[in-house]
């Protein structure tokens, strides 16, 4: 019998046997999207639900895969944790698989051949989200990209992906603000950038700020990924530092 916290969704079932318990009963609280980054979906589902995968490859998973043609496979229940975001920090917290939900979406990504989202496969998404967001407690600002809670390793689902059409549709934030750069966005202004973005709950490494600040404009600022703190850039950052703090966009 299905479980009461699972979609109604139409989906198609491909079992993974990747997954394990949540620990300490934590609740659902973050939604966390990828792009599959493999030459084809079929590739991408088989390794999402490989047992064995030759070493050093890790075993792999997430809650749901969506098609370019808007079908949706489900792979792991929503009560187990799937093992798709790896090592993760958001807004304080790390090792996120243990309270979030993961969705890929087949693209073959930046290293096979980077395209858009097909329109069908966005409403799909959307759609799928906005029935995930009914049941569990996720705030705004826990509707996140693998590159935003991995900025040192990861880059989906990337520019390309329609942050701002989710946001439109009540899926996650979009920061209002005009986000035109001038300036060179070094010096003082990387600085503030860095102050900002763990506001808004980024890990910033010291020693490479730009990786974070990447990911942010991968997100939030997709009309210029250059990893520099431009002032288009940087409003954009203050827009959604504030959006954070406002009641109920994010956990304190």
């Amino acid at each position: 019998m299905r479980q009461a916290a699972e979609t109604a969704l139409p989906c198609r079932d491909r079992p993974s046997p990747n997954h394990d318990e949540r620990p300490g009963g934590a609740p659902v609280d973050m939604l966390v999207l990828h792009y599959t980054g493999m030459p084809t979906g079929r590739a991408a589902l088989d390794r999402l639900c490989d047992p064995a995968p030759p070493a050093p490859l890790p075993r792999v998973s997430c809650h749901y895969l969506v098609e370019e043609d808007g079908a949706i496979w489900r792979l792991v229940p929503e009560s187990r944790r799937a093992w798709h975001a790896g090592l993760s920090f958001w807004r304080g917290r790390s090792l996120l698989n243990a309270t979030s939900i993961g969705i890929e979406i087949v693209n073959p990504g930046h290293e096979w051949g980077y395209r858009p989202f097909p329109a069908l496969q966005m409403a799909a998404v959307a759609e799928l989200c906005l029935d995930i967001l009914s049941r569990h407690p996720i705030p705004p600002g826990h509707v996140v990209a693998h590159s935003d809670i991995a900025p040192d390793r990861k880059q989906d689902p990337g520019e390309l992906f329609d942050w701002r059409g989710l946001a439109a549709n009540g899926i996650g934030l979009w920061p209002d603000a005009a986000g035109d750069d001038t300036g060179d966005g070094s010096g003082e202004d990387l600085v503030a950038a860095a102050t900002l973005l763990r506001r808004i709950g980024y890990a910033v490494d010291p020693a490479a700020p730009h990786l974070a600040l990447t990911a942010f404009q991968r997100h939030w600022h997709p009309e210029g990924v250059d990893g520099r703190a431009g002032s288009g850039t940087l409003r954009r950052l203050e827009s959604l530092a504030a959006l954070m703090e406002e009641p109920g966009n994010a956990t304190p």
